[in-house]
């Protein structure tokens, strides 16, 4: 997993490097929604390549870097 988030240049969010800001100011939305794009990605990634018992217990993490 870490090769191919590495590939698609997003491994950042898993390693945290990549952080959802707390503070979202005007015109930031863009940035906001192309962060949470990626983390979307990466978490049905990672789901869709485990087992769906261990899927099922990784539905309560919403960040990337958690699950």
């Amino acid at each position: 997993m870490r090769n191919f988030l590495k590939g698609k240049k997003i491994w950042g969010y898993v390693s945290g490097v990549y952080v959802v800001p707390k503070n979202i100011e005007e015109g930031d939305t863009a940035s906001i929604d192309a962060l949470e794009a990626n983390n979307a990605k990466i978490i049905t990634w990672i789901n869709n390549s485990v087992e769906h018992s261990i899927g099922t217990q990784l539905a309560k993490y919403e960040i990337a870097k958690e699950v």
